[in-house]
């Protein structure tokens, strides 16, 4: 998440009246968070993959995890935007997905003087961009995260996490290709410094491009390890907060998936993170994320587990934030209801109303 997170003053806010058939759901689902011995249950889901989220895994999810460590361990301890470890997790994401037979880009975008951390990258850091060889291009369903880390840890949850989740999606939808809606996956830079690389391609984007987009599902930090279960979208007051009309929609979505793993998440209301340039543009949004240093309440951990009046994430930020500090149930629940929504929203009956 974006450092400018950490001192928000925009608080967490719970959103009632999820729905009827959510709430059928709580009654048969267990409230607390699951042990790491304990087996998640399988998503439900449907749309172009009904297994997504039973044929994702993450412990593959993982491998992408240490591959990320190793890289910050060879430089310097991190990988910001306009590093050489921001350089090599860009080749290393680029080389997942080309294996995976998607089609990939990886477009630059200016990066100050100011911003650019001395760490021997390019002055012009890439973003990646792949999607689908098949689907229907004038509905795009588009998920992202941002690959960079701050200067002070190798930001293996913030935001790791989310950056594994969309290459583990990314390779299982490759491996039986929608044949309803196009799938784009984006790893951002610079989301810490600004949001350069996610305002940078939105804003390469025509109008006819940006309105293909039906959707866009930011994915980020969904592994700490004192997690609450939290959805953005549809929450707040203004655009900025709420997101777009079909925002609440694609929130929901995910919210239902989130159930389905034996967890209520909250809704709560966008805070300024890679999906802010998308909901300028109009285009519906919703996020993952399961908190950074705010600290979680007794009401969440009685729903959640965990330790009240603690952060959600001790390492936010700091060199301490390593694949040891994943929580791999947090990671598991929310990398089955992630695939299942963007699978959900790939069946061509599907689309969502702009």
């Amino acid at each position: 998440m974006s450092v400018r997170d950490s001192a928000s003053t925009v608080p967490y806010r719970v959103v009632l009246g999820i729905g009827l058939s959510t709430l059928a759901l709580v009654a048969s689902c267990s409230s607390g968070s699951a042990p790491p011995s304990q087996s998640i249950p399988t998503p439900g889901g449907g749309g172009a993959l009904a297994t997504a989220g039973s044929g994702v895994s993450v412990d593959r999810a993982v491998v992408h995890l240490e591959a990320l460590q190793r890289i910050a361990d060879e430089s310097g301890g991190n990988r910001a935007s306009g590093t050489r470890g921001y350089d090599a997790s860009v080749d290393y994401a680029v080389g997942v997905l080309r294996q995976a037979n998607l089609e990939v880009s990886t477009p630059t975008y200016e990066l100050s003087a100011d911003d650019r951390e001395d760490g021997g990258g390019p002055a012009r850091p890439r973003n990646v961009i792949a999607q689908t060889r098949g689907g229907d291009p004038e509905h795009v369903v588009m998920i992202g995260a941002h690959l960079d880390s701050v200067a002070e840890g190798p930001g293996i949850v913030d935001d790791g996490s989310g950056v594994a989740a969309v290459l583990e999606i990314a390779a299982r939808l490759a491996a039986a290709p929608p044949g309803g809606n196009t799938v784009r996956f984006a790893l951002f830079g610079s989301e810490e410094t600004g949001l350069q690389g996610s305002s940078s391609y939105v804003e390469s984007l025509s109008a006819a491009e940006r309105e293909k987009i039906m959707l866009y599902l930011n994915v980020d930090m969904i592994a700490s390890p004192n997690a609450g279960y939290l959805v953005q979208g549809g929450a707040g007051e203004g655009l900025e907060e709420t997101g777009p009309p079909g925002s609440a929609e694609v929130a929901q979505v995910l919210i239902d998936n989130l159930v389905r793993t034996g967890v209520t998440p909250e809704r709560i209301a966008f805070v300024g993170d890679d999906e802010a340039p998308f909901v300028e543009a109009g285009i519906p949004s919703a996020g993952a994320e399961n908190g950074d240093d705010e600290r979680k309440t007794a009401e969440q951990a009685r729903a959640w587990g965990g330790e009240a009046g603690k952060v959600y994430d001790p390492c936010y930020h700091e060199a301490c934030d390593r694949v040891d500090n994943v929580n791999r149930v947090v990671f598991d629940r929310y990398l089955r209801a992630v695939a299942d929504t963007v699978a959900h929203y790939a069946a061509p009956q599907n689309t969502l109303a702009r």
